[in-house]
């Protein structure tokens, strides 16, 4: 049985490896205009009617343990601009010390809708999704943005990202950026972000190639729905990949917000920031092979450096010098360590479960 569920597991590889490579001759003829195209949709202007209706938006924040900006980031969602919404916090158990912060900033904002979920429902070896069902099955309004608990928002993000969420779309996404912060590794994440990861995701969104980062991205529930649910997708490491995937399989398409998700977490190193690379490129090596073609095709930073020049040249250059490191760690270990936990990942971007204890008591405050 083993034997065959890995024979099996190979040859989806070698479909989608095949896939890839029939389509790489049409992927870099579109290339270039397809990609002009995007860097222009990032800073054309937002427009809404005066007379037009927002509708409601449920916000799901799955949250686990603090850090020194958890507060400032979380605060940034009350203070959103925006008519109708509501914020679903969630943790996984009752002595998570996130339950503080949020208790505080509820007694502080008691005008904003926002609600506190403690305690998970088990429904796949992926941990945020386990800790986000609740909130899901709860929300009371069908666009549902999942934003991770290191996201500072501005006051109308949420508005263009509404306005990008047209008839034909059923997925709106952020591309990851970082706020600037103190030392040499806030710098390092600024132009890994501002190049590698922003040409990865502009390509591949403007010829059509699902490149989906799942840190703040708003939908349509009942598209998702669907799809079955967003319980379906717990079985998966990369939930936001399958995600869209099914949402794009309807027919809808997935469209980028004009403003970029702005990462602020309060604990970051280079070490830790080089965990993360090794664990993204694992993802890719196993479910997107196309990416991993495509990958040297361009190189941008759009917009001023926040940094000096010399900053800028000495973290791209390691940022490149460390690229062979980063894939030969993601070859060395069979396992990815995400949230303190250990996932062993398999082709398709399905995972073993991991060893956790059973938690069936959920409450809300």
């Amino acid at each position: 049985m083993k034997i065959m569920k890995a024979a099996i597991s190979v040859r989806r590889f070698q479909v989608e490896a095949e896939h890839s490579l029939k389509l790489l001759p049409i992927l870099i003829a579109a290339f270039p205009s397809s990609y002009t195209e995007m860097i222009r949709h990032l800073y054309k202007k937002i427009e809404l009617s005066p007379d037009e209706e927002l509708p409601g938006v449920s916000i799901i924040k799955p949250l686990t343990g603090v850090d020194p900006h958890l507060k400032s980031n979380l605060e940034t969602f009350f203070k959103l601009n925006y008519p109708k919404y509501e914020i679903l916090f969630s943790v996984q158990s009752e002595d998570d010390p996130a339950i503080l912060v949020v208790k505080s900033l509820i007694e502080s904002y008691p005008k904003v809708d926002a609600k506190l979920f403690i305690g998970i429902q088990i429904v796949g070896p992926n941990g945020k999704v386990n800790n986000m069902v609740k909130p899901y099955e709860a929300a009371k309004y069908d666009a549902i943005l999942i934003s991770d608990s290191g996201i500072k928002m501005g006051e109308g993000t949420l508005t263009e990202m509404v306005a990008e969420l047209s008839p034909s779309t059923g997925m709106v996404l952020q591309m990851p950026f970082v706020c600037t912060r103190k030392g040499f590794a806030s710098v390092y994440e600024q132009v890994y972000f501002g190049t590698m990861q922003a040409r990865n995701c502009l390509s591949a969104n403007a010829v059509g190639v699902n490149c989906s980062t799942g840190m703040s991205c708003l939908l349509r529930r009942d598209v998702l729905d669907k799809a079955g649910g967003l319980a379906e997708y717990g079985k998966y490491l990369a939930e936001d990949y399958f995600i869209a995937d099914a949402i794009r399989k309807q027919g809808y398409k997935v469209g980028l917000c004009t403003t970029p998700a702005m990462q602020n977490c309060g604990q970051y190193s280079i070490g830790q920031f080089h965990d993360r690379l090794v664990r993204w490129a694992y993802l890719r090596m196993s479910m997107l092979p196309t990416l991993i073609i495509l990958e040297p095709l361009s190189e941008c930073m759009g917009g001023p450096l926040p940094f000096s020049k010399f900053e800028f040249l000495v973290a791209w250059l390691l940022r490149e010098t460390l690229s062979p490191y980063v894939l030969f760690n993601c070859h060395k270990n069979q396992t990815v360590t995400w949230r303190s936990k250990k996932y062993r990942l398999k082709w398709g971007g399905l995972v073993d479960e991991p060893q956790v204890q059973p938690q069936k008591t959920v409450s809300v405050v």
